[in-house]
C-alpha cells in the first residue's frame, strides 16, 4: 500500500486529491498539510512513501519544504505539483530533490500513475513540463559533451529527452523493458545525472534530444 501525504494550501485541491487517491486500491492518504511547515512536520511523523507537494504555499513554500523533508527522510519521494505558469519554481524544486513534476491539470489516471511510478523509484513528469525545462536549460547553458556512449545508449537518451517512458522506449526500439532500464541506469551513471529529468536536459544540451 502506497502511503501518500497531500500538501496544498487550497482545501478544495486537497479534497480532490484525497478522493482521487482514496479511489485507488493500492493507495492510502496518510495525512494532509496546508502549508510547507506542516508538510515537513507530517512527513517526518507519518513517514509517507510519496508526498504530493504544491510548490506555491504561504510561509514555507514547496521547494523549501521538499529540501527539508528529504534532508530529514531521504527515502521519501516528493512529487511536485505545478501550474502551467510555474516555471520559476521548477529548477529550484528539482535542485531540492523533487523526483518528478506533474501539472495540476493532469488527468486523474496520469496523476495516479505518477504516484505509483514515484513510489517505485521512477521519475514521473508531464511532458509539457519536461519540454519547458529542456528549452530553458538549452537557452541558458552551454552544450555538454555526451562522452563515451554507445550508439544504443544515444538512441535511448534521445527518447528519454523526448519524454518517453521505459515502456514506450522499449516498444520504439523493439527492446525489453528490463533492457531499457539497464540502459537508463548506465546513462545516469555515465553522465552523473541524479535523475531522469536531469538526464533529459543533459541530452538536449549535448545535441541528442528533440529540438
Amino acid at each position: 500500500m502506497i502511503r501518500v501525504l497531500i500538501a496544498d494550501d487550497q482545501q478544495l485541491v486537497r479534497m480532490g486529491l484525497r478522493m482521487l487517491c482514496d479511489s485507488a486500491d493500492d493507495m492510502v492518504v496518510a495525512g494532509e498539510a496546508a502549508d510547507g511547515r506542516q508538510a515537513v512536520e507530517l512527513a517526518g511523523r507519518l513517514a509517507p512513501d510519496v508526498v504530493l507537494m504544491d510548490l506555491r504555499m504561504p510561509g514555507l513554500d514547496g521547494t523549501a519544504a521538499t529540501e527539508r523533508t528529504l534532508a530529514a527522510r531521504p527515502e521519501t519521494r516528493v512529487l511536485a505539483l505545478t501550474t502551467f505558469g510555474d516555471d520559476d519554481h521548477l529548477y529550484p524544486a528539482l535542485a531540492a530533490g523533487a523526483c518528478g513534476f506533474l501539472l495540476k491539470s493532469a488527468p486523474p489516471g496520469e496523476l495516479l500513475d505518477a504516484v505509483r511510478r514515484a513510489a517505485a523509484g521512477e521519475t514521473p513528469f508531464s511532458r509539457e513540463i519536461l519540454g519547458r525545462l529542456v528549452e530553458r536549460a538549452v537557452s541558458a547553458r552551454p552544450e555538454t559533451d555526451p562522452g563515451d556512449l554507445t550508439p544504443r545508449e544515444r538512441q535511448v537518451l534521445a527518447l528519454v529527452a523526448a519524454g518517453l517512458t521505459n515502456q514506450e522506449i522499449a516498444a520504439r526500439l523493439h527492446l525489453g523493458v528490463t533492457t531499457v532500464k539497464t540502459h537508463v541506469a548506465a546513462l545516469l551513471a555515465k553522465t552523473h545525472c541524479p535523475n531522469r529529468i536531469r538526464l533529459a536536459v543533459f541530452a538536449v544540451r549535448a545535441g541528442l534530444g528533440p529540438g
